[in-house]
């Protein structure tokens, strides 16, 4: 189930393989939706990796990480917010199990604080982030030179997870990622949010720098 999404180098030729973007949005719907069968124990005896699980995705092991981004990949963005903050809200915590997994020198909190702020690398090694469900109502970035990454969430809250609209730096944006070079060169991002999915928001067609 996991290494079936493990193509972060091609994510739409394995859009493609799989038959479509219908056909994919189905396929990862049925991941965090799937059981394991047989007994609990012997299935962590098997996979002790597999922790944190929603259905068959392992929110404990690294493997798993960039594959709630992969609905903007597909035209669904807004189940990217949705699965963002079901997964955030239900394995992350302030008490001794408040990581699901192993946190192997960082990566767990590294993938949290970045998805917290809204936004991830999905593909290691290609200058773009993917944009989800921000936790907080602003976050500043200081770069060199005096600059900042600004992202102002307007109205967020755990009803308000939803992407209504979005402009950066005044202009409106219809895409679910954000390049490397506007957040290095400093910017404002600006994102709209409401209780209910935008279906129409992040579809933009715009090629992704690579």
């Amino acid at each position: 189930w996991i290494y079936s999404f493990n193509v972060q180098h091609d994510v739409p030729g394995l859009i493609a393989l799989m038959g479509g973007p219908e056909r994919f949005i189905a396929k990862l719907d049925q991941l965090f939706t799937e059981q394991y069968g047989g007994l609990k124990f012997v299935f962590l005896n098997q996979f002790p990796d597999m922790t944190g699980l929603t259905g068959n995705h392992a929110q404990g092991n690294e493997p798993s990480f960039h594959i709630p981004y992969l609905y903007n990949w597909a035209g669904a963005p807004w189940r990217t917010q949705r699965r963002m903050r079901e997964i955030m809200n239900g394995w992350y915590g302030d008490g001794p199990l408040g990581i699901c997994g192993d946190e192997d020198g960082g990566s767990m909190s590294s993938w949290y604080v970045f998805s917290a702020m809204g936004f991830y690398p999905t593909c290691p090694g290609q200058p773009v982030y993917d944009i989800a469900s921000p936790l907080f109502e602003q976050v500043r970035l200081a770069l060199p030179d005096g600059k900042y990454f600004t992202i102002t969430a307007k109205n967020v809250s755990a009803r308000n997870k939803y992407i209504q609209s979005a402009t950066l730096d005044g202009r409106p944006m219809n895409r679910a990622w954000i390049k490397h070079e506007e957040v290095a060169r400093g910017a404002n991002l600006l994102l709209d949010m409401g209780p209910r999915p935008n279906t129409r928001w992040g579809v933009s067609t715009e090629a992704r720098p690579r």
